[in-house]
């Protein structure tokens, strides 16, 4: 029986009217389920987001979001098997669920890490120090990020109705904005479990996450400069959506990644015998077949030397042979069905012009043995790899993009010439460079790397561990320029951060320090009461300030630390070659020898509620300290953050030292852990 898609919105679940659309098996044909969003309320959604869900998720800070993602991330796992078996239907083996699926599921986890190790247990975000703007130190500037009073409007592909969703969803949730994510139809099903899951759990706010089932409607002529669209697909449609007069009007945010035309690129170090040159054609294959090639991040250009590419196709053959095609529920398929028939027809007609330029060295586009399954019934299609011989002159293979198992082999002469083929992709996601030659590889970067999102650098040493081609990662950009959308997905908290506005600050250092809860130069500090180092986590305060009194350095400690510890460097040893350094005067004193001192003015020594020194930041040595001269130490808190268990919180202090003049010779954060009242 099939499934009737229900849109989500404005609290409440809302049938298809007439006119749904059948969605079918990509593997038998048979109707899974229909689809349409007529009768929702696009204007409803947009308020509903903008007056119940961004003002509960902007209620609540950093950490408490992240928490909230990772709640989601483990109750999805736990229901992950339902989501599996409705993921065979969109022509997915399990090796492809696992990407999609678990790779989803993963994205949550990463950014609730981020979130808690990252970000403050704070509402807003303070963006770099503080920028001193006037003579005296009164006057002063800081940028904070704080999260957009709007809605994000994430328009998904079809070939990855989990990861593409949950990898939009996670860091726009973590920046306090509300969602209305709207899935391709073809395998929209799939999304629609995944979003009554999360809506079933009540782990989200109300208002926090909306689902569109079929098409947008009128959806975007209710955007603001608030608001932000975040789209995944081909450059037709998005370039559809960035040209729709509301989002050109309201200035509306777009990130766009679209499909592109990605390299593999064999270096001309690589042989046959070569480990890289297996670890090539093993990649290859795996991009060509994994998803049956429907992946933006695929290999579309073979990229080889002229005298590699006999031994490259036949190697490539050899191994696409052996791929076993059918219904991805058979444990011995390794590759299934495309989305549905009108992508095979679509893949089928990219190649057809694809081959006015190139031959076809394996494959056939009308013949495909299957297991397990009908080949007409099914939408399947066999791996197709072409060869263009005359790969400079070539265009349609820079134009052209058959979304399915299907790669072009170019030959190229000279790493110069495989740099330019790469770059007629005139912008790709992804491009990877196979060659184990320090020289080429940089070559190959310099040249690639302004056309690229991300390039994938593989070798014998990397191999076993690295994650592929086509594999985006939360910690790493995802987007590329030109063709590929001129957009960034994910990038760790870059991904996060397109969803809130920088702002600039002007005041007084005190003033910005009441604001930020973070003290910077010029503001005031106070060194009344205990210790700091004697006050709990909730009484410390930003600003409390340790003044120590001076030591003096004599060339008697210098030496006696160089003994100790062993570091007899010339400049702290011998007069006369220190001398001759233009840095130093003479004989000077170790850095750590400074920070050592520095920390046995400041340190309060007997037991007390500050646990741990934990790590240094930003640490520098502006000016070298002499025998003879004395230092003191200014000691200030500078921020503080809870930390993830309840017991401590975190203490960034701002260390500065001065010499007998007021000079500073060094500065540094010191990190703690100080304990919470029982």
């Amino acid at each position: 029986m099939a499934l009737t898609l229900q849109s989500y919105a404005a609290g409440r679940w809302i049938a298809p009217g007439s006119g749904a659309v059948e969605i079918t098996s990509a593997v038998d044909g048979h109707v899974v389920a229909l689809a349409s969003s007529e009768g929702v309320d696009f204007g409803a959604m947009v308020k509903h987001a903008r007056q119940v869900g961004g003002p509960a998720l902007r209620a609540m800070n950093f950490h408490q979001r992240a928490e909230m993602l990772k709640r989601l991330a483990v109750y999805l796992t736990e229901r992950k098997p339902a989501l599996y078996e409705l993921s065979y239907e969109t022509g997915a083996t399990k090796r492809d669920s696992w990407i999609d699926i678990d790779g989803g599921i993963g994205t949550l986890f990463a950014y609730a890490s981020r979130g808690r190790k990252e970000l403050p247990s704070e509402r807003f975000v303070l963006d770099g120090a503080f920028e001193p703007l006037s003579k005296s130190g009164s006057f002063a500037g800081a940028h904070i990020l704080t999260p957009l009073h709007g809605v994000a409007v994430h328009v998904n592909a079809f070939n990855f109705p989990c990861w593409g969703m949950l990898e939009k969803l996670a860091p726009t949730l973590l920046a306090g904005v509300p969602v209305i994510t709207k899935p391709a139809t073809a395998t929209a099903y799939l999304a629609h479990a995944m979003v009554a899951m999360i809506i079933g759990s009540g782990i989200l706010p109300p208002g926090a996450l909306q689902f569109v089932a079929g098409s947008t409607g009128d959806l975007l002529e209710h955007l603001t400069g608030q608001d932000v669209v975040s789209f995944t697909g081909s450059a037709t449609t998005s370039g559809k959506l960035r040209d729709h007069p509301t989002i050109s009007r309201n200035a509306v945010r777009f990130i766009a990644e679209r499909d592109s035309l990605n390299a593999a690129i064999l270096g001309s170090d690589v042989t046959p015998e070569s480990p890289e040159f297996d670890l090539f054609i093993k990649e290859v294959a795996r991009e060509m077949t994994a998803k049956a090639g429907q992946k933006c991040t695929a290999i579309r250009r073979v990229i080889v030397p002229r005298e590699r590419l006999e031994a490259v196709r036949d190697a490539l053959a050899a191994r696409l042979g052996k791929v076993a095609i059918g219904n991805p529920r058979n444990e011995a398929v390794g590759m299934g069905p495309l989305a549905s028939q009108s992508q095979r027809r679509d893949v089928r007609e990219s190649i057809s012009r694809l081959a006015m330029e190139s031959e076809i060295v394996f494959g056939d586009t009308e013949n495909c043995a299957v297991v397990d399954a009908d080949s007409e019934k099914g939408a399947f299609l066999s791996p197709v790899l072409l060869h263009c011989a005359n790969s400079i002159r070539a265009q349609r293979v820079n134009e052209v993009e058959a979304f399915g198992p299907v790669s072009t082999l170019l030959p190229y002469d000279g790493l110069e010439q495989a740099i330019e083929l790469a770059q007629r992709g005139e912008g790709s996601l992804v491009a990877s460079a196979f060659s184990y030659d320090p020289k080429v590889t940089e070559e190959l970067v310099m040249g690639l790397a302004p056309f690229h999102g991300r390039l994938y650098l593989v070798d014998r040493d990397s191999a076993k561990e690295a994650t592929g081609h086509g594999s985006p990662l939360p910690a790493l950009v995802h987007g590329g320029p030109g063709r590929a959308g001129g957009g960034e997905e994910m990038g760790g908290l870059r991904g996060v951060f397109h969803y809130m506005q920088r702002t600039a600050l002007q005041g007084s250092p005190a003033k910005l320090t009441a604001l930020t809860k973070t003290w910077g130069t010029g503001a005031p500090t106070s060194t009344e009461g205990p210790h700091p180092f004697r006050k709990n986590f909730d009484e410390i305060q930003v600003g409390d300030t340790v003044e120590t009194p001076a030591r003096t350095i004599s060339i008697e400690d210098i030496e006696h630390f160089a003994n100790f510890t062993g570091d007899k460097f010339y400049a702290h040893m011998d007069e006369e070659a220190a001398k001759a350094n233009p840095f130093f005067p003479g004989r000077v004193a170790h850095g750590y020898l400074i920070l050592s001192f520095a920390a046995g003015l400041f340190v309060d020594p007997a037991p007390g509620p500050l646990l741990a020194n934990y790590g240094l930041e930003r640490l520098r040595f502006l000016k070298p300290v002499s025998p003879g001269d004395s230092i003191r130490v200014r000691l200030t808190v500078k921020s503080k953050r809870s930390a993830r268990l309840p017991d401590y919180g975190e203490v960034r202090w701002d260390a500065e030292v001065f010499n007998q003049d007021g000079d500073t010779v060094a500065q540094y954060d010191v990190l703690t852990m100080s304990a919470r009242p029982a």
